[in-house]
């Protein structure tokens, strides 16, 4: 029972806001090592019911150098840095904060929608809401008894 819950933690912080396995375990067909990568790092919050937000830790790295793209239940987003003129005289001694390239790919559970992306300190952190459709949320059903219509037979 180990070994299922190792497998599928890691895939289960790729999703947001569902539980569909067969799209996690083909996503980790797909993107096989993507799938397991740890760049940049991030944490993936549910602050209400319908509410989530995500944070990557992003030091390093401008806007312009950041992609945010939502497509097909998708939210994918890049980062490529633009090879930077070292200034004159200056000489690393040790370079310890990765831009390294990236690509990060979140599947999101239907009616997901961005509400809104920033970047703050190194942190770019995208709010996530779950808007879900008046037709397709939960309704109650009155249920017409045997009663109801006796009461309505005796006062005929």
């Amino acid at each position: 029972m180990a070994n299922v819950l190792t497998l599928t933690t890691p895939l289960m912080r790729q999703s947001v806001g569902f539980d569909r396995f067969n799209d996690l375990f083909e996503s980790l067909l797909h993107d096989g090592n993507q799938g397991f990568d740890n760049y940049p790092p991030y944490n993936i919050e549910k602050l209400g019911e319908h509410d989530y937000r995500i944070t990557m830790a992003v030091a390093g790295f401008e806007m312009d150098d950041l992609n945010i793209v939502l497509e097909d239940g998708e939210l994918r987003i890049s980062g490529s840095t633009k090879e930077r003129e070292e200034e004159e005289g200056k000489t690393y001694l040790h370079r310890g904060i990765a831009t390294r390239n990236f690509v990060k790919t979140f599947r999101l559970a239907d009616y997901i929608q961005v509400e809104d992306a920033e970047l703050k300190d190194g942190l770019l952190t995208l709010a996530l809401k779950q808007i879900i459709p008046e037709e397709k949320k939960p309704r109650m059903i009155p249920i017409a008894g045997a009663s109801a219509k006796i009461g309505k037979s005796k006062k005929n």
